[in-house]
């Protein structure tokens, strides 16, 4: 195919891709959402044309900024920056238009001038070090060990075992794993190799000789030569005044010396060649116990088989608990775990001799010394214990724990801070209920780190979130939700596809395309679709999708009319509905068949409510009616509503008295709150059911109070000042500049365009 025939076959694509943008579907229904990822297929089958497609891409860019093409400009700048990282060779002529449109963006209001701040800062690495953001990337997912980059990426997939069917759950595993064949981290290595050395000496890279070299290597050597590679990118992509000459020069040093085996020149140079970019690290979870995702990001921290055995942790530290200032926090109020000390700071219990090891207290001293609150006595899991977490923190950035000896006059050297080395990308499939477990499992893990800090200085955790609901749902999901459709199991990704075009064009596609994949008869062609597609689709989207949506959590306490039974709290991301519970007793049934005939179906209900004006004013209301029920919405219809606002309907009876007798009819009352209290007048008990899921339905309820989810570490902080300033009301100190609010993070492509 001639070059002017390849260029008007990608322009036809790229324009293709964009008027899908503006929803003018592709007349075959089959080939929405695979547009984009067809066109970077047809590049990878002829890398040549990659400058091509760039060339094209900055047109289209520069087009769309001049007129008013704005929600064209992230999706072309994601395609183009993919497609740029993929490259053989890109040249500095082009990199520079590209970086000068991206610094254009900073004038442009967010989510442009964030996005165009961030390519901005790579594509000057890329200028001056070629290659750099390919080897970046595969080291940190394919965890590589390089001291000169040390950072780690997992894909963390869930799905609830309970809400997609076995076939769907079964094909993802089969891609997931098929994704990993063939990815040894020799050959990874030898894939940032030969694409550097292409990046930077272009059509002058034998690639066939250089591939030949490094398979007759051993090991070793291959390890060595990387290392190289990879410090001679990493000094010259951090130096300020470094030349992309010299960058290239002591590249071809390295060049020359891994074919010294060989003799240069005799083959003719076979033009730019493709790397392929390998799968990330992915690994499948079904979600099937309450603190799974917990344990999974320490295990990513610190392996088990990096850490102690767990027969030799001591059992008396394990049972071991702090009495601090958190057992007044409400939101912390959890099993406690230990920080391990070999220093109590007490000058009685230091021992006589610097060696001498820490006697085990007899059960006396010990219980006069400690003290428990009442409770269960678990046995800690392993992956909870002092020594293990401890053990973690010997990574690089951490002291290499001693036994030190508290002395008068001598400060102990501070500890050196810790990076964030790790980076867990944690993807949802399913509906809004995984999302709603999901909310529970972060609130959970917030508490457990204001609790004993270990994830969150170490581990920089990113949320994403595929909507996949299945054709034909299984019992438990027609029990959930039976009057609602599909698209009312996905709120949220229908906010975040109404917020960001190219989420909605890539991401919201696979909603139906993935179950349809799973149960495609076993042929040679659905293996070809569905582990490119499915696997690639999933890795484009975290790698690209970097602006986070930040949602807000709610905590509901829930009041039974037993008041012998606690009350509950939960959290919630979505949605809560109440409903009118029937009636158990015989005597109950009478009761309420003659108030029904009184005052109609439902139930009196007294609402108590904060409403939600411009001016921000707290205005306290209270209503009371009767009702058969009510539902909050915290997911606003409109992408420009407020995020942090509940959207209550009540249906509310209203009795009418006519000529013909006495009538009810249904009213919908709408307001929009915060904080919203409600409470049974007449002691009849309904039942609450959050985020749209049947297994968190809360039976024999009298009272719900609902109120934004605050972040535990806040009220951990905002608690010790109460203690020390009891009139202390307002937010002073560090609590002024700590976030407020529990907010769940979901990643899409651009975040909110206004």
């Amino acid at each position: 195919m001639e070059s002017t025939e390849v260029e008007s076959d990608i322009l036809r694509r790229v324009r293709t891709l964009l008027r899908e943008l503006d929803g003018h579907h592709p007349a075959c229904q089959c080939d929405r959402g695979m547009l984009r990822w067809t066109l970077h297929k047809k590049i990878d089958q002829n890398p040549s044309n990659s400058s091509v497609l760039v060339r094209i891409l900055v047109k289209e860019l520069e087009r769309a900024e001049r007129g008013d093409f704005r929600h064209y400009i992230i999706p072309l700048l994601h395609t183009l920056m993919y497609t740029l990282i993929k490259a053989p060779c890109i040249s500095d002529e082009l990199c520079g238009r590209v970086y000068d449109f991206c610094k254009k963006l900073l004038t442009l209001p967010k989510p442009f001038c964030t996005i165009g701040l961030d390519y901005a800062i790579r594509l000057k690495m890329e200028r001056t070090a070629p290659g750099m953001l390919y080897q970046r990337m595969v080291i940190s997912e394919q965890s590589l060990k390089s001291d000169p980059y040390p950072y780690q990426e997992k894909i963390f997939i869930f799905a609830d075992p309970e809400l997609l069917s076995e076939a769907i759950c079964n094909a993802l595993v089969t891609d997931t794993e098929a994704a990993q064949v063939s990815q040894s981290p020799r050959a990874c290595m030898c894939y940032v190799i030969i694409h550097t050395m292409q990046a930077a000496l272009g059509e002058g890279c034998d690639v066939r000789s250089l591939k030949g070299s490094l398979q007759d290597m051993p090991m070793r050597d291959v390890e060595h030569w990387f290392q190289q590679v990879v410090a001679a990118v990493e000094c010259a992509g951090n130096e300020a005044s470094a030349d992309r000459g010299q960058h290239a020069a002591r590249l071809e040093n390295i060049y020359r010396a891994i074919l010294s085996s060989l003799q240069a020149g005799n083959a003719p140079l076979g033009g730019l060649q493709g790397t392929p970019l390998p799968n990330p690290n992915i690994s499948f979870h079904l979600w099937t116990e309450d603190d799974q995702l917990w344990k999974e990001l320490v295990l990513f921290i610190r392996p088990l088989s990096q850490s102690c055995e767990p027969d030799c942790l001591s059992q008396d530290l394990d049972n071991f608990e702090i009495q601090d200032i958190i057992s007044d926090c409400e939101c912390c109020e959890q099993t406690r775990f230990s920080v391990l000390s070999t220093d109590s700071g007490i000058e009685r219990d230091l021992p006589v001799v610097a060696e001498e090891l820490f006697a085990p207290c007899s059960t006396e001293t010990e219980q006069s010394r400690l003290h428990r609150k009442g409770g269960i006595k678990k046995k800690p899991s392993p992956l909870e214990s002092v020594a293990f977490l401890q053990a973690g923190c010997n990574g690089p950035g951490a002291k290499p724990p001693a036994k030190l000896q508290r002395r008068p006059g001598a400060p102990l050297e501070p500890t050196a801070p810790l990076q964030r080395l790790h980076t867990a990308r944690i993807v949802l499939l399913g509906d809004d209920r995984i999302l709603g477990r999901l909310a529970q499992a972060y609130h959970s893990l917030r508490k457990r780190e204001t609790r004993r800090v270990f994830l969150t200085p170490r581990l920089n955790l990113q949320f994403y979130h595929i909507p996949v609901v299945t054709g034909q749902p299984n019992t438990l999901a027609v029990a959930d939700h039976a009057a609602a459709g599909q698209e009312e199991l996905c709120e949220v990704a229908g906010y975040l596809g109404r917020a960001d075009p190219w989420y909605e064009s890539n991401i919201n596609t696979l909603c139906h395309m993935i179950p349809k994949l799973a149960t495609m008869p076993s042929s040679p062609s659905k293996h070809l679709v569905t582990d490119l597609f499915i696997t690639d689709v999933i890795a484009y989207y975290v790698r690209m999708g970097i602006q986070p949506v930040c949602f807000q959590v709610y905590a509901v306490k829930i009041f039974f009319n037993d008041p012998a039974q606690e009350p509950a709290e939960d959290v919630f991301l979505v949605e809560l509905r109440t409903q009118v519970q029937e009636s158990i007793s015989h005597r109950e049934l009478s009761m309420t068949k003659k108030k029904m005939t009184l005052d109609g179906p439902g139930i009196d209900l007294t609402v108590t409510y904060r409403k939600v004006v411009v001016s921000d004013r707290a205005k306290e209301l209270a209503m009371s009616l009767r009702s058969t029920g009510l539902v909050m919405k915290a997911i606003p219809a409109d992408e420009a509503e407020d995020l942090v606002c509940l959207n209550v309907n009540i249906t509310e009876i209203v009795r009418i008295n006519n000529l013909s007798g006495r009538s009810f009819s249904a009213v919908a009352n709408r307001l929009k709150t915060r904080n919203i209290k409600i409470r049974s007048t007449e002691q009849r008990p309904f039942m609450v059911c959050l985020d749209k899921d049947s297994r968190r339905t809360y039976r024999n309820v009298i009272s719900v109070e609902v109120s934004p989810c605050l972040e535990p570490s806040y009220c951990l902080q905002k608690t010790r000042i109460m203690k020390f300033s009891l009139h202390e009301t307002e937010d002073v100190g560090l609590v002024k500049y700590m976030p407020k609010s529990l907010l769940l993070p979901i990643n899409t492509f651009a975040g909110i365009i206004q």
